[in-house]
């Protein structure tokens, strides 16, 4: 008795392996964020917002006068 290859079912399951293996890899790739100080971050936010409203402050006066 021969024995028949079934060549579409053959690249049907190589190509689920290296697709699984494609996204395990992808998953593995992605940086894990830890440790990130939040009152650190708002307190950036809360320095810059101050300096754009007073700079158009003095542009809306000057635009006044």
């Amino acid at each position: 008795m021969a024995v028949t290859r079934l060549k579409r079912k053959d690249r049907k399951n190589k190509a689920r392996a290296n697709n699984k293996q494609r996204i395990i890899k992808q998953l593995l790739a992605t940086p894990v964020i830890k440790n990130v100080d939040v009152e650190a971050l708002k307190a950036q936010f809360s320095v810059s917002t101050p300096a754009t409203t007073t700079a158009t402050a003095t542009t809306t006066e000057a635009a006044a006068e």
